[in-house]
C-alpha cells in the first residue's frame, strides 16, 4: 500500500472489510492527520545533528566525576531534547540503560585511582540518505576528556574520533524520531561506547604459531622497568609517530577502518613500531615468520592482529609481560574480549605515568592517551596480552 494514499480511500477500505465481516484497524486514532512522506531540509539536518550531539554528550558526561560534571551528568540533554525531532520511546529506553553502564564504568575507573573532571563533545553531520519516512543520518563524534588527577607530565586529556549511523523514522504527523544507533568503526573501543565489541573468528596456521601469555591486570603491578633511549628502538619516535597518526591517517599505508576485516589497529601499531626502528622482514605475505608493510603490500603479520603476535614472539622482538601495568612507552597491548583464544585488537602505549600506569593509542575507534585502567574498567571480563618491545 502507498505511503500516499488519501485519508478518503483509507476509510473507504475499512468500510468495505466491516462489510465482509473482518474490522479493520488502523494503526492511529480516528482524526489525527496524516502526512505526506516528509522532506528532510537543512534545519531538518541540523536538528538531527544536534540531537546526535546531545546523545553523546550525555554518554560522554556519565563519566565525568559528578561533583564537577554539573547539571548535564544528572540531567542529560536528551531529556529536555524537543522540536519535530526526538528520540523514540525504545530509544530513550536504551539510551538510559547506556547511562546506567557509563556511570558503573566510572564507579570500576574510580576504584582504580582514575577520574575525569570535564568532557567536551562535538558532533559533525558526514551525510543524510532519506527514503520515504525514514533516515539515515552518518556523524562524526569527536571527544576529549580531562583527566582530574595530573600530578606531574601525565597526559591532562584523552580524545577519541568515532563515526556513527543514526536511523530516523518519521511518525504519522511528520516528526522524525531517532530509533537506533550504529557504530560503524571496526572496534568498539571507544571509551564511551556501550556496545559489545566485535570478535574476530579465531585464526589458524599450518606451523603451529607460538602462543601469547595472557598478563595480569591487578594492580599494582611489580616493577619492569625498561630502557627507553639507546637501545636498538628509538621509543620516543614511535610516540611521536602514534602522535601524529592517531586520527590523521598516514597516506603512505593503506587504512583499512570500516572494511569489514578487523580495523586498522595493527596496521597502525606495525606502521608505530616501524617509525621507531622495527625492519622489514620480506618474504610470502601469508608467512607469519615474515613482517612488512607499503603503501603497495602489507604481510598479514603487519596487519593481522593474531599474526602480528606470532612474528612478534617467534622472531623475538617481543616477550610477554607478566602484567598489563608493566607496560611502557613502545609497548604493545591486545585483547581477547571473548577469551575464544584469537585476540581482537592491538594498541601500542605512548606514555606511562609516574604512578605506573600506562596510556594506549590507537585506530578503529582512533584515540589518543588512554590509560589501561580505563580499558580494564570498561571491559573488564576480556583476556589482555601485554609485549615488551
Amino acid at each position: 500500500m502507498s505511503r500516499k494514499r488519501s485519508r478518503a480511500a483509507i476509510v473507504g477500505a475499512a468500510a468495505a472489510s466491516v462489510v465482509a465481516g473482518v474490522a479493520l484497524v488502523p494503526n492511529w486514532t480516528a482524526g489525527a492527520a496524516v502526512v505526506d512522506d516528509p522532506t528532510v531540509d537543512p534545519a531538518t539536518k541540523a536538528t538531527f545533528q544536534r540531537l546526535a550531539d546531545a546523545v553523546f554528550t550525555d554518554r560522554t558526561q556519565a563519566l565525568v566525576d559528578d561533583a564537577k560534571g554539573g547539571d548535564t551528568a544528572r540531567h542529560p540533554r536528551t531529556s529536555g531534547f524537543s522540536g519535530r525531532v526526538k528520540l523514540s520511546g525504545t530509544q530513550s529506553h536504551q539510551e538510559s540503560s547506556a547511562l546506567s553502564q557509563l556511570r558503573g564504568r566510572k564507579s570500576r575507573l574510580a576504584q582504580l585511582g582514575e577520574k575525569y573532571s570535564a568532557a567536551a563533545t562535538s558532533v559533525t553531520l558526514d551525510a543524510t540518505q532519506v527514503k520515504g519516512r525514514r533516515a539515515t543520518v552518518d556523524v562524526t563524534e569527536n571527544t576529549t576528556l580531562t583527566y582530574e588527577k595530573v600530578k606531574g607530565t601525565e597526559p591532562r586529556t584523552t580524545g577519541f574520533q568515532a563515526h556513527h549511523e543514526l536511523t530516523f523514522k518519521a511518525d504519522r504527523q511528520g516528526d522524525w524520531q531517532l530509533t537506533g544507533i550504529r557504530d560503524t568503526d571496526d572496534g568498539y573501543l571507544a571509551v564511551n561506547q556501550v556496545a559489545k565489541p566485535a570478535v574476530a573468528a579465531p585464526a589458524t596456521a599450518d606451523s603451529g604459531p607460538p602462543e601469547a601469555t595472557r598478563s595480569s591486570t591487578s594492580w599494582p603491578a611489580p616493577s619492569k622497568p625498561k630502557k627507553l633511549t639507546g637501545g636498538t628502538y628509538d621509543y620516543r619516535a614511535m610516540a611521536a609517530y602514534a602522535a601524529k597518526y592517531w586520527n590523521n591517517y598516514n597516506p603512505a599505508y593503506p587504512n583499512y577502518n570500516g572494511q569489514g576485516a578487523g580495523g586498522d589497529c595493527t596496521n597502525f601499531v606495525s606502521q608505530t613500531l616501524k617509525a621507531g626502528g622495527w625492519k622489514h622482514v620480506p618474504g610470502y605475505t601469508s608467512d607469519y615468520h615474515k613482517w612488512f608493510g607499503t603503501a603497495d603490500i602489507q604481510s598479514d603479520s603487519f596487519v593481522g592482529v593474531n599474526e602480528f603476535s606470532w612474528f612478534a614472539l617467534s622472531s623475538q622482538r617481543v616477550t610477554s609481560l607478566a602484567n598489563v601495568y608493566q607496560l611502557d612507552v613502545g609497548d604493545v597491548l591486545q585483547m581477547d574480549f571473548n577469551k575464544d583464544g584469537s585476540k581482537d585488537h592491538s594498541m601500542i602505549v605512548t606514555y606511562r605515568s609516574p604512578q605506573g600506569v600506562p596510556y594506549v593509542t590507537y585506530h578503529s575507534t582512533n584515540t589518543y592517551n588512554r590509560s589501561v585502567a580505563s580499558i580494564i574498567a570498561s571491559y573488564p571480563t576480556a583476556a589482555y596480552y601485554a609485549y615488551r618491545t
